[in-house]
């Protein structure tokens, strides 16, 4: 009895636990549909590349920076500048709750990766899709992918 009981608890944990992971595709055909190809001059490709590089298309993940900010969601958006997660001090210039970042909707998270890439930077913001994605090629992240 409290065999299955352990596994039972363990089992429950590993599904809360297990991370919400969205397909290349499926996250291509989303982005696509919010308008976000060519988007201040990024090509869907780099979004793709972008989300790869910083959660591994993870809309849950959660990290921690050395300076006790986080970083939130599919394009990992850190929570001293764009969202407040009631943790750490926050300019919040996305005005939302860092939480809204691991929605599965997305759109919040598209919404202020946007604002984020508007600004000064670009997407060189980010600095893994400085070292992983900016001025590669990326076309082979649509493949596969049925848009329309």
């Amino acid at each position: 009895m409290k065999r299955a009981l352990l596994i039972s608890l363990v089992s429950c944990l590993l599904v809360i636990n297990q991370a919400s992971i969205i397909s290349r595709c499926d996250l291509a055909k989303v982005l696509h549909q919010e308008d976000i190809d060519g988007f201040e001059g990024y090509s869907l490709s780099d979004w793709l590349c972008l989300a790869f590089v910083e959660s591994n298309f993870n809309i849950s993940k959660i990290n921690e920076n050395v300076d006790g900010s986080f970083d939130y969601g599919l394009f990992q958006i850190n929570s001293h500048y764009w969202c407040s997660d009631h943790r750490s001090h926050s300019e919040n210039i996305c005005h939302m709750e860092c939480s809204e970042l691991m929605n599965p909707n997305l759109l919040s998270t598209i919404n202020c990766a946007k604002n984020i890439v508007s600004g000064p930077g670009g997407m060189k913001n980010w600095v893994k899709w400085r070292l992983h994605c900016s001025g590669r090629p990326l076309s082979y992240w649509l493949t596969g992918c049925h848009l329309w």
